[in-house]
C-alpha cells in the first residue's frame, strides 16, 4: 500500500509478515484462501500487508477478571483451534495483565492488536510504554487510536501539534509497531481520520442491525475498501441495546449491548458480518459468546438472499446501537 505523507512530512514504509500456522478454507470473501482444513479456523488476508488473519479475533475482554490460569486455557484453546489475531486495550480492565502471560508462549505465531485512546504526545507514549510491559513483548503488530468519536476531541487533537499520531509513527519507525489503525464509533471521525492518513486498518462496528435499521456502517465499508484500508468488524454478535430492566444484563456483564445468544441467531448475525469485505470479526467479550462464535466461524459459508431477509426483518424489530440519520432526515 502507497502511503501519503503524514501532514506533508513523511512517508511510512511496508511491513514485514508474521508467520501464521494456521490453514484457511473457502468462504465469502474475495481475498480468502481457497484450501481447507476443518480442525482450524480460515484466514483472510489484512489488506495488502502480507498478513493473513483468522477471521475470528481474540478480544482481551474474555480474560479480564478471571483468574491468570484460566485466561492461560481459554488463549491455548484458542491459539489451538486456530485464532491468530488477539486485539486488547488499556482500559479493558486487567485485560493486557492477563493477556500477556497467558500468550506469551504463542507470541510469534500471532498478529497483537493493541490501542490508546490518548490524544496527545505525552499520554499515547506512556500509555504505549506500559501496555508493551504489561503483555510482555517488545512490539506490537498492529497499534491503534482507540475509540475515535468526535472529529475536534479526537481526530484533530491526534493528529495536531504535540497529538499522538507523533507517538505513532516515532514508534513504527523504531520497531515498536508494525501497522498503523484506529477504531471509531462514529462515521464522521472514521472518514476524517481516513482523510488525514492512509491506515493499514479500520476496527469498526459492522452489524446487520446497524446496517439495515440504523444506516450505520455501509458507507464506511465501501469507503475503506476504496483507500485500501484493512476492514476489521466489531459487535458482528450484537443485537440492540439493553433495556434498562432487562434481567440478561447480570448474565452478561461484559456486553454494554444486548448480544445475540440464540444460536441459530448468532449464526445470522456472524455470518452476516464475515460475509461483507472484511478480515475478521472479534465476537463479545463474553467467554461464553467468543467460544460460540469461535464455533460457528469453523463452518463459515456466505449469507443466502434468504437468510439476508431473515436479518432485515429481524433488524427492523431492533433499536441498532448505532445509528446515522439519512441526509435530509
Amino acid at each position: 500500500m502507497e502511503r501519503r505523507e503524514f501532514l506533508r512530512t513523511g512517508t511510512l514504509a511496508a511491513g514485514s509478515v508474521v508467520a501464521g500456522g494456521v490453514v484457511p478454507h473457502a468462504g465469502a470473501a474475495e481475498d480468502e484462501c481457497p484450501c481447507h482444513n476443518a480442525a482450524k479456523l480460515p484466514q483472510r488476508a489484512f489488506g495488502d500487508t502480507g498478513e493473513r488473519l483468522s477471521i475470528i479475533g481474540f478480544g482481551g475482554i474474555v480474560v479480564s477478571r478471571v483468574p491468570q490460569e484460566q485466561a492461560n486455557r481459554v488463549v491455548a484453546e484458542a491459539v489451538e483451534k486456530g485464532v491468530n489475531y488477539f486485539d486488547v486495550a488499556p482500559n479493558y480492565g486487567d485485560a493486557e495483565i492477563q493477556l500477556g502471560p497467558a500468550l506469551e508462549p504463542y507470541r510469534r505465531n500471532v498478529f497483537l492488536a493493541g490501542k490508546t485512546q490518548q490524544r496527545t504526545r505525552e499520554g499515547a507514549a506512556a500509555e504505549l510504554k506500559e501496555s508493551l510491559k504489561r503483555l510482555r513483548t517488545d512490539r506490537l503488530d498492529l497499534y491503534q487510536l482507540h475509540a475515535l468519536s468526535d472529529v475536534q476531541k479526537d481526530v484533530e487533537t491526534a493528529f495536531g501539534p504535540g497529538g499522538a499520531m507523533e507517538v505513532f509513527l516515532e514508534a513504527k519507525k523504531q520497531g515498536q509497531v508494525r501497522y498503523l489503525g484506529f477504531s471509531a464509533h462514529s462515521e464522521e471521525a472514521a472518514l476524517a481520520a481516513m482523510d488525514r492518513y492512509d491506515f493499514d486498518s479500520i476496527l469498526f462496528p459492522i452489524n446487520f442491525a446497524t446496517y439495515y435499521e440504523g444506516n450505520f456502517g455501509p458507507r464506511i465499508v465501501t469507503a475503506a475498501k476504496s483507500k485500501g484500508v484493512a476492514r476489521l468488524a466489531l459487535k458482528a454478535m450484537a443485537r440492540q441495546r439493553w433495556a434498562k430492566d432487562d434481567p440478561a444484563r447480570k448474565q452478561y456483564p461484559k456486553c454494554w449491548y444486548q448480544p445475540l445468544t440464540d444460536r441459530a441467531e448468532a449464526k445470522l448475525g456472524l455470518y452476516f458480518t464475515l460475509s461483507q469485505p472484511v478480515t475478521a470479526a472479534i465476537p463479545p467479550g463474553d467467554e461464553s459468546l467468543f467460544r460460540l462464535a469461535l464455533e460457528l466461524a469453523m463452518d463459515f459459508r456466505p449469507i443466502s438472499q434468504k437468510e439476508r431477509e431473515t436479518l432485515q426483518q429481524m433488524a427492523r424489530s431492533t433499536n441498532p446501537i448505532f445509528r446515522q440519520e439519512k441526509p435530509g432526515a
